[in-house]
């Protein structure tokens, strides 16, 4: 049975029924329509914590969708289901792709800085204190790079860019 079809939730109902009347209305090709429909679907198996299922949608989405900008959103969404999995080095494979297809995604940016600065500190817990910080620089970079784009959020990292002395900006908004 198609995912559409067995939502329990109201909130799952509604946004399958409002999102069924878009694909009907909106002036798109089939294949884009197509697309979406996957995308959709592998959102909603994501929310579920239903990861394979969730993934499998998205590949399908990838192999009809052509738009570059929503591409990098189904790429990732992937990337968030590897980092939930500790699959980092997949994850930052795909964080790497959608950041590709759209630079402009501070949140992918974020996740990326995220998974240097944990690896960073199992690196400081085991005493490798050299690679440690060169993952924490890793980190620093991309959280800047992220801050840029959207500099009313990160508000916890812009602090710890300026405590840890890798940022001498006193206020990015």
């Amino acid at each position: 049975m198609p995912r559409t079809q067995r939502n329990d939730n109201f909130i799952d109902k509604s946004f399958t029924v409002m999102a069924d009347i878009i694909l009907k209305i909106m002036p798109a090709k089939k294949q884009a329509k197509e697309a979406f429909a996957y995308y959709r679907d592998g959102m909603s198996a994501q929310a579920d914590g239903e990861y394979a299922e969730a993934l499998d949608n998205y590949h399908e989405a990838l192999k009809l969708e052509e738009d570059p900008y929503d591409r990098s959103y189904v790429l990732y969404n992937m990337g968030l289901i590897h980092t939930s999995n500790g699959e980092h080095d997949k994850a930052l494979e795909y964080y790497d792709e959608a950041l590709e297809l759209n630079p402009r995604m501070p949140q992918a940016l974020n996740n990326i800085a995220v998974i240097y600065h944990y690896q960073g500190e199992k690196e400081k817990e085991a005493g490798n204190f050299e690679v440690a910080e060169g993952l924490f620089d890793k980190a620093a970079d991309y959280w800047k790079e992220a801050i840029r784009l959207a500099p009313n959020n990160y508000i916890e990292v812009q602090n710890w860019l300026k405590t840890s002395g890798r940022s001498q900006i006193d206020v990015y908004f």
